[in-house]
This record gives structure tokens, sequence and C-alpha cells, in this order.
């Protein structure tokens, strides 16, 4: 089997979709021993390219991505894949957008449809250019990847897509997240991000709209008046888009100077990070899968996050889950869990084993299973 996986997101995004995309490559390699892999790059890159896993080679198309979606997306200029790519057997599209491809068979990921459900927190540009190539793109491929059931859900409800056309491939959580105990690196990390020496809740993300970090930086305000607690608010995730209501949220909380904007944390922190908190929380709109509680779990920190798209499944029975859009009962579940110390260790627990069920390996497998379904047609 002769397979092309684009890769481009790998190399261009630190986190996200970019990380998504080589921990499953990664993982993929010890599976693909009677198989030709090319991980395909679009368009040169200034920083030298990561080594691709043993087997597989990587490809630069010395064209940019962006003059490739506006031919192929915006102008319908037919030309396929082939031509840069070279004959193949499967092409995986890995970031929504499936390019023109002349005979290979094809898969897509879709990993959520956010920009349909809650459009209100995309970009304006971005959002009308998925609304209208993402379903182009679906109806096109031979099978589409979901990164949660509920994703799933939302292909056959919003863009009827036929059940039997879609695979979950649950994103894994990597060995690396677990609890780091040691006080001496946690107190490095806190002086890295300018967090200090008081306990703090802790939320992880992009500062964007889906997020939702208005509703967190509200609860933690009314937490700080309701109680003595002396938590900081941490909100660690680079600057997005749409971020005015996320920093008038912050001017009017009243206790603005102990909300932290760690920005982006390397990946080899976020592990110290975790475990220094005393609550992880993420009151998102809607999240594709929601990584982050995972690793949060992973890490032994007690977590609240909201109940709506694949949260719970993400979450299984080792959260409290919260109506994202209601402060007042973000707060409580925030103070029940810095409070209650054996609801803390029932849900540590809990978390432990609930994130055990999720390894880039048993994603991988998933993946290279339905590979081999496609490729057989």
């Amino acid at each position: 089997m002769r397979l092309v996986i684009d890769y481009t997101p790998a190399v261009r995004q630190g986190a996200g979709i970019g990380r998504h995309t080589r921990e499953l490559v990664n993982a993929l390699a010890p599976l693909a021993h009677d198989s030709s892999i090319t991980l395909l790059v679009y368009g040169r890159t200034a920083s030298p390219l990561p080594a691709a896993p043993a087997g597989m080679a990587l490809r630069v198309v010395p064209v940019s991505n962006r003059w490739l979606t506006i031919g192929w997306h915006r102008l319908g200029m037919p030309f396929p894949v082939e031509l840069l790519a070279g004959g193949h057997d499967l092409y995986h599209a890995s970031d929504f957008v499936l390019p023109p491809v002349h005979s290979a068979r094809t898969l897509l990921t879709v990993h959520d449809l956010s920009f349909l459900t809650v459009p209100q927190c995309a970009d304006e540009n971005l959002r009308s250019y998925l609304a209208r190539v993402v379903p182009r793109s679906v109806d096109r491929a031979d099978h589409i990847l979901a990164d949660s059931q509920a994703t799933k859900n939302d292909l056959i409800d919003l863009l009827h897509v036929p059940a039997e056309k879609i695979t979950v491939v649950y994103p894994g959580v990597e060995a690396r997240f677990q609890p780091v105990g040691d006080a001496d690196e946690q107190k490095q990390v806190r002086e890295r991000y300018g967090i200090g020496s008081q306990p703090f809740v802790l939320g992880v993300g992009t500062l964007e709209p889906r997020k939702n970090w208005p509703a967190l930086i509200r609860a933690w305000t009314i937490l700080r008046q309701t109680t003595a607690l002396p938590h900081q608010l941490v909100i660690a995730g680079g600057e997005g888009w749409l971020t005015g209501e996320i920093f008038a949220a912050i001017d009017a909380s009243a206790f603005k100077e102990e909300i932290i904007l760690a920005g982006f944390v390397a990946d080899a922190d976020l592990p110290t990070l975790y475990s220094a908190a005393d609550v992880f929380a993420f009151p998102s709109l809607y999240e594709g899968f929601g990584i982050p509680v995972l690793e949060a779990l992973a890490c032994g920190v007690p977590v609240v996050c909201a109940d709506n798209s694949s949260l719970p499944e993400a979450a299984g029975d080792a959260t409290l889950l919260v109506d994202a859009s209601d402060d007042a009962a973000l707060a409580v579940a925030l103070q029940r869990l810095i409070e209650d110390e054996a609801l803390r260790n029932t849900l540590r627990e809990r978390g432990f084993q609930h994130s055990t069920c999720f390894t880039w390996r048993r994603s991988a497998e998933t993946l290279w299973h339905t590979y081999q379904q496609v490729h057989r047609g």
C-alpha cells in the first residue's frame, strides 16, 4: 500500500491539530512494515524540517499552501495532488480540506464542525471558507475520520454523511502526561510563566471565543468574592482571535491583578503546570474532542469542564460537568473541587483510570485498520 499523508499541520502548528498529526504519525510508524508512507508538506519552511519517523519519507512541495488553497478551492483549478506527490493508493487529508485527487482513494479528517455549530466564535473569513469548502471535501472523500462520536454525530446531522462512511479515531494522551510532584521543578515552571507561589485554578487553550474564558473569569471572580480561598487564575495559551470579551472580563473582575495570562506553554512544561494546579477548568462552548481534559486527568488534577459536544467523552466519569453558560454553577464546582478532599481523591483515581483508555498507539491501530479497509474498497 502506497500512502500519502498531508503532514503540513505537523510542521506549521505547534499545538492543536499540529501536535495531533505528529503524535498520530509517530504511532503509525511501527504498524506500517510493508507499506510506503510519504509525509507531504506544502510550502517551503525557514525552519529545519523534523526527521520523518522510521520507514517514512518526508517530501516538501515547493508551492505555498496559500497558493495551492487559492488554486484548488477558490479558483477551482483541477490539477490533482498526484502531480505533486506522485502515484499512490491512498491520500489522507489531515486538516479538514481535501485537494483534487485523480485516482487514489481518499480519507479526510474533520476535527470538528465548530464553524457551523458556534459560527460566532470563528474568524469570519475562515468561517466562510470552511463552510464552503469542507462540505465539498466531505462529499468527495471516500472515508471520513472524526475525533469523537460527537463530531461523527454532527457530520451525520449537519452534513448528512452516512454513518458507515465515518470512523471515530480518538486522540491519545502522551505518556509524559503524569503527575510531577518535584517541588523544584514546579517552582521553576511557576517562575517561568510568572505564576508565583499561590495556589491556582488553571485553564489551558488558545485565547479565542470558543474556549469561553470570560465565563471562567466570571466564575473565578464569584469564587473569590464569596469565599476566603486565595487561588489565582492562570490561563495558559497563545493569543488567538476576537479576544475583546476576554480582556473586558479581566478588566471587570475585582481581582484582575491575580489573573495571569501565561501565554503559550512549551509542551515540555505542560505536565508540570497541570500538576501544580489545584483545579483544571475547561468551560469550552464546543470541542471536537478536548485533549487538555485528558492531559489534566492523566496528571492527577481534579477537573471541571463543560457538558457539551465531545467533552463528556473526554471526561468520562472523572470530572464535574457543568453548563458552559452557568457562571454560578461553575463557581460552585470550582469551590467543591478545591475544598472537598474526598471528592478530589475519588476523581483523581477515576481520572488516572479513564486517561489510560486513550493512547496514541490505540489511535494508530484504529487508523491503520481503516486505511486497510479503504484501500480494499
